[in-house]
């Protein structure tokens, strides 16, 4: 009866063993860690839970086989002479240590094993809470290892909630945080909305990763451009610069690797397709799609559409352009409150001087800023040469 109770109690051990280690690889896949770093929060979890019940000054030992899920709690003591005990709790004399082993001396140490069942529940409750902080330092360690690499790069998200002005966007493991500073003047954020954004940081808090994206960087109109133009996303177009005045005008200069394509038809699309649904995307912001060019003269000229250039001249040197439009295109050629030309600043890196047909031969002969001699040498593109380009 007794070797049957034996068997039926060992059976059940190994009953409960196997449930054990089941249930950590099943908790390792959901939890996407490793198996190897759920034993040792187990492990560590004992020890706590030991010492919680025992006393901190407790030495503790614990086994934990990776193979069958088996562990065992050891309170490790060292032995001491029966005259020089302290009240120590990891001391044991050598007249108890004997009782265990009679060959045991002064100065070994003692493996006495300790059951869970002992444990008392502020123990249980200190080891569960163990297990749960290292789980989630793991799956913060995850989420911030899976972000620090994507710095300049676009996510999609859910606004999860709105707080003090900061736009909270669930990502599904974790949240990005769109400061107001950030956020496009126009868009009106609510919960449930979804939205693309682009992240500028990711740093590693206390609390996990913080994750900072913006709706107004001109990184998110060239990942924006990436997603919907499969020839920019092969290499084939090229985002040459790229200048914004969020949510309300953009510019960007595209050029083909391959002379066969057309890179501004690339990103317009069948029927606008594909620049309609960045456009979409960003609140309607208009987006002027330009064709690069390794002239400077001729990439400003194409710059500044929609307005049409008679000719520009460049001074290399000091990246100064001088532009002549007609004098009906003056107005737009700069646009409303010098957007257009601020823009195509930007686009090109020339501080572009636009004048009208009218106001330039006086201007430049009066402009002691070029000699006659550099005047000569200043590169020029008229506006028919331009538009049998185009």
């Amino acid at each position: 009866m007794a070797k049957l109770t034996k068997k039926k109690t060992k059976a059940k051990a190994e009953n409960q063993s196997e449930d054990f280690l089941q249930a950590i690889k099943e908790l390792a896949v959901v939890k996407e860690i490793s198996v190897e770093l759920l034993f040792d929060a187990i492990e560590e979890a004992f020890k706590t839970a030991y010492k919680r019940n025992y006393g901190s000054d407790q030495n503790v030992d614990i086994t934990l086989n990776r193979e069958t899920g088996e562990y065992h709690i050891y309170s490790v003591k060292t032995v001491v002479a029966d005259e020089e005990m302290t009240e120590s709790r990891a001391e044991i004399s050598l007249t108890e240590a004997q009782k265990i082993n009679a060959d045991y001396e002064v100065g070994d140490l003692v493996r006495i094993e300790v059951k869970t069942k002992d444990f008392g529940r502020i123990a249980a409750q200190a080891a569960k809470q163990t297990v749960i902080q290292r789980i989630r330092e793991a799956e913060r360690g995850n989420i911030y290892s899976a972000y620090q690499d994507r710095e300049n790069d676009i996510v999609t998200g859910v606004v999860n909630r709105i707080e003090n002005k900061n736009v909270y966007i669930d990502l599904g493991k974790t949240e990005a945080i769109l400061g107001p500073n950030e956020q496009m003047r126009d868009d009106n954020y609510r919960i449930n909305d979804r939205l693309k954004a682009y992240i500028l940081e990711v740093k590693n808090a206390s609390k996990g990763p913080q994750i900072m994206v913006s709706r107004t960087h001109p990184g998110l109109l060239k990942r924006l451009f990436e997603l919907e133009v499969p020839e920019i996303h092969d290499g084939i177009v090229e985002i040459k610069s790229v200048a914004r005045e969020p949510g309300m005008r953009s510019k960007i200069a595209v050029f083909a690797n391959d002379e066969a394509v057309d890179p501004v038809g690339s990103c317009v699309g069948p029927r606008g397709l594909r620049v309609q649904n960045v456009v979409n995307e960003l609140n309607n912001e208009k987006v002027d799609i330009i064709k690069w060019n390794e002239d400077p003269a001729k990439f400003i000229a194409s710059a500044l559409s929609p307005a049409k250039v008679l000719s520009v001249a460049t001074n290399e040197a000091e990246k100064v352009s001088r532009v002549i439009v007609p004098d009906n295109q003056l107005s737009l050629a700069i646009g409303k409150e010098g957007q257009n030309a601020r823009l195509a600043a930007k686009l090109t890196g020339w501080k572009i001087d636009i004048k009208s047909e009218s106001q330039a031969e006086d201007d430049y002969l009066e402009d002691e800023s070029y000699t006659e001699a550099e005047l000569d040498e200043i590169d020029s593109v008229s506006g028919d040469e331009y538009a049998e380009e185009e």
